[in-house]
């Protein structure tokens, strides 16, 4: 774990070690990866462990701001240059950023006109106001990031071949959160502290809720886990969070996993925590079964081979455990 991110994985520590090795050259760096992963956290990693830590580092996101203040708000302007521009002209985000990092979030999302612009100012190392004669040199390093799949865009021609080729000589995919389940209960811990105190509390989740947590896919990925952490603290009216306090489609996602637990919707019906015990143990088995030893089954799980003993013990599947042993 570091200021840079809680990770245990070694997929998150494969991205940590090519992070610092790209951020000793100047070199473009392209960060790929879903909504939430942590994309911004890499980027920050970047500059940080750069030599140009102590100059500048200026974030733009392109997605969010209409194509033409988009274009005013990097490159700059003259005064007069358009209506309503301010009198004595603006600095853009690159002259800003001189010597410094600038980081182009959703690089995927820039328009045809801009693209050109940026392919420009990678080749030439200069930028031009809008409204003015000529351009001035420029140092920045810059770090671009996106939740799509730009190859993907280059093939249906809405992103230009040439700058894709510019923007990704060095990248840095990043796994979502469900392909590295051992960072799930690491981050947990982290967001639980971090609420813990700000509110001046000591609250803590009960083991339904966290195996609940822990078998979600989390398609909002670590964004969505520190949502699910302060929703869930909130809501919990005393020390212990339990199952009735996770947000509501987190328990409707497990239920419609369940499909293998023959059950009406009825007086009969198993009590929450006694599905999540099911769904465990079936998780578990089938782990037990895939796996060629108990240490590769925990491995697959994202838990530690202890934590993993004593479920093999709580459920009875101690002959399936030790027959592939």
């Amino acid at each position: 774990m570091n200021q840079y991110g809680i990770f245990c994985s070694s997929e998150m520590q494969k991205v940590y070690e090519l992070s610092k090795k790209f951020a000793s050259f100047p070199t473009t760096v392209l960060i790929e990866g879903e909504t939430g992963v942590g994309k911004e956290v890499i980027a920050n990693l970047i500059h940080n462990s750069s030599p140009r830590a102590n100059m500048p580092f200026l974030k733009v996101n392109c997605g969010a701001i209409p194509e033409s203040l988009l274009d005013s708000e990097l490159f700059g302007y003259e005064r007069g240059a358009f209506t309503g521009a301010n009198s004595r002209g603006s600095v853009g985000l690159f002259e800003s950023a001189d010597r410094g990092s600038l980081l182009l979030d959703e690089i995927g999302e820039l328009s045809p006109l801009l693209q050109v612009k940026l392919l420009r100012v990678l080749q030439e190392r200069e930028v031009r106001k809008i409204g003015s004669s000529w351009s001035k040199p420029i140092d920045v390093r810059i770090i671009t990031c996106t939740n799509k799949n730009l190859w993907d865009a280059v093939k249906c021609d809405t992103f230009r071949m040439d700058l894709f080729y510019r923007l990704s000589i060095a990248t840095v995919s990043i796994p979502p959160l469900r392909q590295r389940k051992d960072d799930i209960l690491p981050l947990l811990e982290h967001f639980l502290q971090e609420f813990n105190e700000l509110y001046g509390m000591e609250k803590s989740f009960d083991e339904s809720s966290l195996n609940v947590i822990l078998n979600h896919k989390f398609p909002g990925n670590v964004r969505e886990l520190r949502n699910i952490v302060e929703v869930s603290y909130i809501t919990a009216e005393k020390d212990i969070i339990t199952v009735d306090d996770l947000p509501k489609y987190l328990v409707e996602a497990l239920n419609s996993s369940l499909k293998f637990i023959d059950c009406d919707v009825s007086e009969n019906m198993p009590s929450l925590p006694k599905l999540v015990e099911s769904f465990e143990k079936e998780i578990i088995s089938n782990a037990l079964q895939s796996a060629s030893s108990i240490r590769r089954a925990a491995s697959m799980l994202g838990i530690s081979n202890a934590t993993l003993l004593r479920r093999i013990k709580l459920y009875n599947l101690e002959e399936l455990a030790y027959s592939n042993s």
